[in-house]
């Protein structure tokens, strides 16, 4: 359960500000809620279970100390990713216009494409690279990125209106900070 629960905490806070989140907030303007996050599970779904794979193989080759201090310095740079921030781009509306499977599969298509190289994608290959639990990982990982981004499809309903994404950027840099300084120092106990 411990898996669960460290991946749904730390996946939620990486996806607050992120680019994919701000896919579900636009999304959600113009699609039904429950559409938007049929979308967002399902794309979450196979993109985290590929992360959790390649964590799983990196967990076999390298040492437990040296995989602790380089998930402790990615998140240092989640961090910073955090600060520096996301955008939509041209790319991202482009995709948004591809009818499959109607709007759910454009929501779907749209969010499995924004996560690609994303720091929650990177952060759940992190996590399951130190954790035996993979499915703990899997679920948890997919449940923090769903629910937050839940949060995001509330606001877009409710606000309609952009986030403060800046002061959610700050608070996940020092609470990524605070996450990669206890795991750096756990390689070393």
């Amino acid at each position: 359960m411990s898996a669960f629960l460290l991946s749904s905490a730390l996946i939620f806070v990486a996806e607050l500000g992120d680019k994919s989140q701000l896919v579900a907030l636009w999304f959600a303007t113009r699609y039904r809620w429950w559409i938007v996050l049929s979308g967002v599970t399902a794309a979450t779904l196979i993109v985290h279970l590929g992360s959790v794979g390649i964590g799983r193989v990196i967990e076999g080759v390298v040492p437990d100390a040296v995989l602790r201090v380089a998930v402790g310095l990615s998140f240092f740079g989640f961090a910073w990713w955090s600060l520096r921030g996301d955008t939509l781009d041209d790319a991202d509306t482009a995709v948004r216009r591809v009818p499959l499977l109607g709007s759910f599969g454009v929501v779907a298509v749209a969010f499995f494409l924004s996560e690609l190289g994303d720091k929650t994608q990177l952060a759940t290959v992190s996590i399951a690279g130190h954790d035996p639990s993979w499915v703990g990982v899997w679920l948890g990982s997919t449940f923090g990125m769903v629910a937050a981004d839940a949060v995001a499809v509330a606001v877009g309903l409710l606000a309609r209106r952009q986030l403060p994404l800046q002061r959610i950027g700050q608070i996940a840099a020092v609470l990524f900070v605070a996450f990669g300084a206890l795991t750096i120092a756990s390689a070393f106990m």
